[in-house]
């Protein structure tokens, strides 16, 4: 819409390949690019990057999924002149809710920046629906011109979604007192491993800033005692010699035991995604089997 909005190219891939947007930003002077912060990583580490002229882009922003302070550095360290940015909406509020950029945004990593003007954000505990209060993580509700009014022909998931004019986003998130969005992982995503809370997105961003990994997402493996544990999917570089052992020591040595994967599988191929570049982790499930232990 902003390209729509003020007459400018806008550069569409039918399918999302990394060596194939550097092409593109070359050959068209692409100026900003943006996706979930997979897309960036994938910009920053591809092998084939400084072949590319990629000087035209002035911004790289991304949403959907809480992003490593890493990455924003190593955005600023491979495209120095291009800011980074990030944001939270989605499809049911048909436009950007929160957004953070440039010196802001690197000064506030964890942030998906403050809410703009005509939208109200709260933090609702999932169960009760008890408003929480500053930094307690809960779900995260949003209200605002542009929340849609339901889904087509789905009343029951409308009436789960949309309450009062609120719509109940998924997301687990916090706000803290500056009034910055902090987004910690999808509702669904959430493991419990013997009663303790485990945020995927935390474990994958380790992953992700290890220099081999160029794709990975962690799923629950279920446990006979324990009920959930960590299952990690990666996809290595090419020519990448890890083992499982080696990245659960890697995992291990910055975060804590019980987040550390239990089990890693290396997948050949790019990890299956939806149309907006989100992985689909119920794909990757069968990669483990149950541990009976």
């Amino acid at each position: 819409m902003p390209a729509i909005v003020n007459g400018t190219k806008l550069v569409l891939m039918r399918k999302w390949d990394a060596g194939r947007a550097l092409q593109l930003i070359e050959a068209e002077r692409v100026n900003s690019a943006g996706g979930v912060p997979t897309i960036a990583w994938q910009l920053v580490e591809h092998p084939d990057r400084e072949k590319y002229d990629l000087s035209s882009l002035q911004v790289i922003g991304w949403g959907g999924a809480p992003a490593a302070p890493e990455l924003i550095r190593k955005v600023r360290e491979v495209f120095p002149g291009a800011n980074p940015g990030n944001g939270w909406g989605m499809t049911e509020t048909a436009s950007g809710v929160t957004g953070i950029a440039d010196e802001d945004y690197i000064e506030r990593p964890d942030s998906a920046g403050v809410v703009f003007p005509a939208w109200d954000i709260k933090i609702v505990e999932p169960e009760t629906l008890k408003e929480l209060g500053t930094d307690e993580i809960g779900e995260l509700w949003a209200r605002g011109v542009g929340v849609i009014k339901g889904y087509w022909r789905k009343p029951e998931a409308t009436a789960q979604t949309f309450v009062d004019g609120w719509v109940r986003t998924g997301d687990l998130a916090r706000i803290d007192a500056d009034g910055h969005l902090i987004i910690i992982d999808r509702v669904k995503d959430m493991l419990i491993r013997g009663g303790q809370n485990i945020y995927s997105v935390e474990i994958e961003n380790i992953l992700y800033s290890h220099p081999d990994v160029v794709d990975a997402a962690v799923v629950p493996i279920p446990h006979r005692t324990l009920g959930e544990v960590v299952g990690a999917v990666v996809r290595l570089r090419d020519g990448a010699s890890l083992n499982e052992a080696d990245l659960q020591a890697f995992a291990r040595e910055r975060m804590a035991s019980y987040k550390t994967p239990e089990r890693v599988a290396f997948w050949d191929e790019p990890l299956p995604r939806n149309a907006a570049g989100k992985i689909l982790k119920r794909e990757l499930r069968a990669a483990f089997q149950p541990i009976d232990a």
